[in-house]
């Protein structure tokens, strides 16, 4: 395959790197290099989608009748990865990639032109209700009773790990209207107002000491069936379309921008010696390996695009990407909390309300030989990352894919 850029493609390049220039004050940029988990504090995040929605770009991936652009696979990938680098802060993925593409493939018209509009401009902020607590990577086995009432459902159980659910006014849930053959079978996916009596949030402080997370529970609350997206008790069917979404993605860009944050700390962040820690063999040999694992993982995503460009089916392939993504993730923020320096590996400042602001804490001077803001970040982002293996399906259930459709086992 041929790996440079077109002409048009270095023209889009260049469009993308003027609007980022002008649009992206420092405080976006800081705020975008110093997250630490899905997305940016809620405030910054939405101001940023703003602005890329007054652009026509917040969410370039959908039909263009519902806002989207009409971009080829490679713009995509271009304008992804400039804003990474550019240090653009991350919009929330659970409703513009993840839920959002669910309306278009299989919602009502009804529900295109009630959901997809205001997605776009925040009024609807949607979290993810798919895990429970006996329900994990076997989602299948999920309890969460859907009860029919006239018109309505009735729902009670409850969902956990639901990220930002304290910001959000809508939740996707995936619930049980059936227990009659397989267990995938008898599941519908349900769209649920947040603001419905009967629904509470409690918050869950991660090891990181972020308010991210949340546990939220139903006690007999009541949805209007006309808000099931797809089929009553074929939700799994909307599920699986949608994991594709939650899976994709390039990983690469942010990884390099982590990589090279960790190398500038380690050229002024004395080792055991007091030389410069990048001078220290050992260390310098594993941030070559993260150097050189980053770039291959690179070239498999171009090699992604490339097939998806051909319309081709890429087949497994988010599944390879998504397990070495993150556990590439894993080890560069290891090597982050190493270059952060003594003070930084025990220094874990505290969110001051649920999401952040990240962007706002200040590191201690002593043990800080850079100064960098990110140090004081990096042992909330390596307890954040801990969870990459196991969020969007299992490190494992994904080589459970790989074995069967890679490898025919």
């Amino acid at each position: 395959m041929e790996y440079d850029w077109s002409a048009a493609d270095l023209a889009f390049r260049d469009e993308v790197r003027e609007f980022l220039d002008a649009k992206l004050t420092p405080e976006l940029r800081k705020a975008g290099r110093l997250a630490t988990s899905v997305y940016p504090d809620h405030e910054t995040s939405m101001q940023w989608q703003r602005i890329l929605h007054e652009r026509g770009w917040a969410a370039p991936a959908w039909p263009v009748e519902h806002g989207g652009c009409d971009w080829s696979l490679t713009q995509h990938y271009i304008f992804n990865r400039e804003a990474t680098l550019a240090g653009a802060p991350a919009l929330s993925p659970m409703g513009i990639r993840m839920v959002a593409p669910a309306i278009v493939a299989f919602g009502t018209p009804q529900q295109q032109a009630f959901y997809l509009p205001r997605i776009l401009t925040g009024e609807i902020f949607f979290c993810q209700g798919y895990s429970e607590p006996e329900a994990g990577s076997d989602l299948a086995s999920l309890t969460m009773a859907a009860v029919e009432d006239g018109e309505d459902f009735r729902c009670t159980g409850s969902k956990i790990w639901t990220t930002h659910a304290t910001e959000a006014n809508w939740i996707f849930c995936l619930v049980r209207t059936s227990r009659a053959g397989k267990k995938q079978q008898g599941i519908t996916f349900l769209l649920i107002d947040m603001t419905t009596p009967g629904i509470e949030v409690r918050p869950l402080v991660m090891t990181s000491g972020e308010q991210v997370q949340n546990q939220v529970f139903f006690d007999n609350v009541r949805v209007p069936k006309s808000n099931v997206l797809g089929q009553i008790d074929d939700g799994w069917t909307v599920a699986k379309y949608l994991l594709v979404h939650e899976r994709g993605g390039a990983a690469s860009p942010w990884l390099q921008v982590m990589a090279q944050d960790v190398a500038n700390a380690a050229a002024n962040q004395p080792g055991p010696d007091g030389n410069p820690l990048i001078d220290d063999a050992a260390f310098a040999a594993k941030l070559a390996d993260t150097r050189i694992r980053t770039d291959v993982l690179e070239i498999l995503e171009y090699r992604t695009l490339s097939a998806m460009a051909q319309g081709k089916n890429p087949g497994p392939a988010s599944s390879m990407l998504k397990v070495l993504g993150t556990e590439l993730s894993q080890r560069i923020t290891e090597l982050a909390l190493e270059a952060a320096g003594p003070r930084g590996r025990v220094y874990q400042p505290h969110a001051t309300k649920p999401g952040g602001p990240i962007a706002e804490f200040t590191p201690p001077a002593d043990g800080y030989r850079s100064g960098q803001d990110w140090q004081a970040v990096a042992p909330l982002r390596y307890f954040n990352d801990r969870a990459g293996s196991i969020y969007a399906g299992s490190n494992e259930i994904q080589r459970n894919i790989l074995a069967k459709a890679a490898l025919g086992l």
